[in-house]
């Protein structure tokens, strides 16, 4: 029986009952076997979700028109298990899911149009389709991107006719006057996800650090002790035993020490002293009238876990207690969810992972590097990466990221159990927790745990009195979501000196232009904002240099011009007699009299474009701006140097002869070349009255 006899009766019993899932990869540890046949009428694609923080998805053929369920089930097949007609890569499990979703609109529309005797998709005339892009064009009149995601799935009905029998469309749709709309279409490659400003990120980033390395220890003692509690073997032997002496000692215990009880809702919480008590939960109900009295003298509390927080804020315990009710904003549950969102808000932002990416960190991720002293200088971290990848189950991938993630990924090591590999996914503290088959948390889940997280930090500074709040300014909300982080650090990346480059590097794009779109082009307006924040701390180091009258004792081949160019640049910012010192007004005096001087560690470039070695070494730069990468300070003529760049040669000298006076001794041809650096180093610095070694 064929693939389309079988499905003109997609209720027939048969051996020949395709596997809907057969020609798609399944992630580990699923059956083929068990995953959802043609006839069924619900197809679950779970098993076809091969990253970890995917979802279940299904589709749900019975909440389609009953006549056009045929069709549909032809059309996803198709999408499912066929190769594209034209060659074209296969879709994605969720995007056909989407597609799903916009069929299921059209035919819920057509539907109400056509007579019931009518259910032949064949029949579809330019005029149905015609209509319906009306009907869409009433039902999202504002939303152009809406209606083209709806007109697009109607396509397929043509691309996919061969296996569609009577259902084919008969004509393409992209021939009819009018299916298309005209137009100036918005910017495509253009990452257009906003970057969080620094109001919003810099108390974030601290408050998430603050959580790691000062609140963590308590939250992880709570876990430790919730842990204890629920996995430690009940002992049958004793769970009956001595049951009311050992519970009026532990109460004993309590009114001695003016010790609440552990409560819950206001009454003492029984099966925590059951598994205080390592007894049956049962056998304490005899035994409820002498709780109740000690209860009467020392009272409840919500706290069941850690009453003597050690975490300090202002000197102050940073919160009262850690509970087990999963209503109190200081639960255990709660406060799990808020140090996981800390860690990946660092870890996502010093590392520009994208969220799958970050959601496949496993326990041992960490590869550190040490020294020959044992201190740590290189931290790596290994993932998967997909985007852009063959290998639709991703590729290994390594990162080179701060020593705070490093700290992150070992709090995220003891906050799950020994057991689960996956570090971003569901904490155990919490009812439901166990829902859903994904190995890690989606991301819908972890945009609301960040915005959660946001909140609680509002509520930790209403409670101490603190301004440093992760708050938009009046009038705004902050809606945090993982896709902000990457896009953030690539801007704070893209400012520094040779920053597109190492952009392109730690985000893994193929081509600095990649990078350049990622950080944003100059339509976008990003360079301009860069380059123009760029300019006005240069003026502002202008403004220092001149007002100390550093500009008039500079070394180097082009120091008389350094001094002639911040001279007439000092004598422009001056209005009435003093320095402009306001951000707006040196804006417009950069920009119209920029010295071209460019400050750095080593040195001090007065830029030529015609003399530069570095324009020489690329072979031109349109915008005429000097290549620090590129840069060839020790023979370059655009030098000038301050007395910080003399200090950082000779810095630099003094750390190659620590490196040549070491041991064991360096390989000849390492030694050689130290030695020769070394040489050309003291030639440059006394070639330009500068001491090589200051006395």
């Amino acid at each position: 029986m064929s693939i389309a006899t079988f499905a003109a009766n997609p209720t027939a019993v048969s051996l020949q009952d395709p596997y809907v899932l057969r020609a798609r990869p399944l992630r580990t540890g699923a059956r083929l076997e068990d995953t959802s046949r043609y006839s069924h009428d619900i197809w679950v694609l779970t098993a076809a979700r091969l990253q970890a923080q995917e979802c279940s998805l299904i589709l749900n053929f019975p909440t389609l028109p009953q006549r056009f369920r045929p069709a549909a089930k032809r059309l996803f097949y198709a999408l499912l298990a066929l190769k594209e007609p034209d060659g074209e890569d296969t879709l994605g499990i969720a995007t056909i899911r989407g597609k799903f979703g916009e069929i299921k609109r059209f035919l819920k529309w057509l539907d109400g149009r056509w007579p019931a005797e009518r259910n032949v998709l064949a029949e579809l005339s330019p005029t149905d389709l015609d209509d319906y892009r009306k009907h869409l064009l009433a039902r999202f009149p504002n939303n152009r991107a809406q209606r083209e995601r709806s007109r697009a799935p109607l396509r397929l009905l043509w691309r996919w006719r061969q296996h569609l029998g009577e259902h084919a469309l008969r004509f393409d749709p992209l021939h009819l006057d009018g299916w298309g709309e005209s137009g100036p279409m918005q910017r495509k490659g253009e990452n257009q996800t906003d970057r969080l400003a620094e109001e919003i990120l810099g108390p974030l980033l601290v408050w998430a650090l603050r959580f790691i390395d000062d609140f963590a220890p308590d939250i992880l003692e709570a876990d430790r002790r919730w842990r204890d509690t629920r996995t430690k073997p009940l002992d049958r032997t004793s769970a009956h035993s001595n049951v009311g002496a050992r519970l009026q000692a532990l109460l004993d215990e309590h009114v001695t020490a003016g010790r609440p009880l552990p409560g819950y809702e206001g009454q003492p919480n029984i099966l925590q002293l059951s598994r205080l008590l390592d007894c049956d939960r049962v056998s304490l109900i005899a035994h409820r009238e002498a709780i109740d009295a000690a209860a009467a003298v020392v009272g409840v509390a919500d706290s069941a876990f850690i009453e003597d927080v050690q975490g300090r804020l202002d000197t102050r315990p940073w919160i009262e207690s850690i509970t087990t009710n999963h209503n109190t904003v200081n639960s255990l549950a709660a406060l799990g969810r808020h140090l996981q969102a800390a860690c990946y808000i660092v870890i996502a932002f010093l590392s520009g992972m994208r969220d799958c990416e970050v959601k496949h960190i496993k326990r041992g991720c960490l590869e550190i590097k040490c020294d020959e002293e044992g201190r740590p200088y290189r931290w790596k971290l290994n993932s998967r990466a997909f985007k852009g990848e063959d290998d639709v189950t991703g590729v290994p991938a390594t990162w080179v990221v701060h020593e705070a993630v490093a700290r992150a990924i070992k709090i995220l090591e003891q906050l799950h159990p020994p057991a689960q590999e996956h570090l971003m996914g569901r904490l155990l503290h919490s009812s439901g927790s166990h829902k859903g088959t994904n190995l890690a948390l989606g991301n819908t889940s972890t945009n609301k745990h960040l915005n959660d997280f946001a909140k609680f930090v509002n509520h930790l500074c209403t409670e101490h009195g603190r301004a440093d709040t992760v708050a938009a300014g009046p009038g705004h909300t902050v809606r945090l979501q993982t896709r902000h982080f990457r896009r953030t650090l690539a801007w704070y990346i893209a400012r520094r000196p040779g920053g597109v480059v190492a952009g392109a590097l730690q985000y893994r794009h193929h081509s600095i232009q990649m990078f350049e779109g990622y950080a944003g082009t100059s339509d976008s307006g990003f360079r301009a904002e860069v380059e123009s924040e760029q300019a006005i701390a240069r003026g502002e180091v202008y403004m220092e240099m001149i007002e100390a009258h550093q500009h008039l004792d500079l070394a180097g081949p082009s120091a008389e011009e350094a001094g002639r160019r911040l001279k007439d640049f000092g004598e422009r910012a001056q209005f009435q007699g003093q320095v402009a010192l306001d951000k707006h007004r040196l804006k417009r005096i950069m920009k119209r009299h920029d010295p071209a001087v460019y400050p750095g560690e080593y040195i001090t470039c007065v830029n030529d474009p015609v003399k530069a070695l570095c324009e020489k070494a690329r072979r031109g730069n349109s915008e005429g701006l000097p290549s620090h990468g590129g840069c060839l300070p020790l023979a370059c003529r655009n030098v000038a140097l301050t007395a910080e760049n003399t200090a950082a040669w000779q810095r630099e000298i003094a750390r190659i002869d620590k490196r040549l006076a070491s041991r064991p001794t360096l390989a000849p041809r390492l030694r050689q070349r130290l030695q020769t650096r070394r040489a050309e180093v003291v030639e440059f610095l006394t070639a330009n009255g500068q001491e090589a070694v200051p006395a």
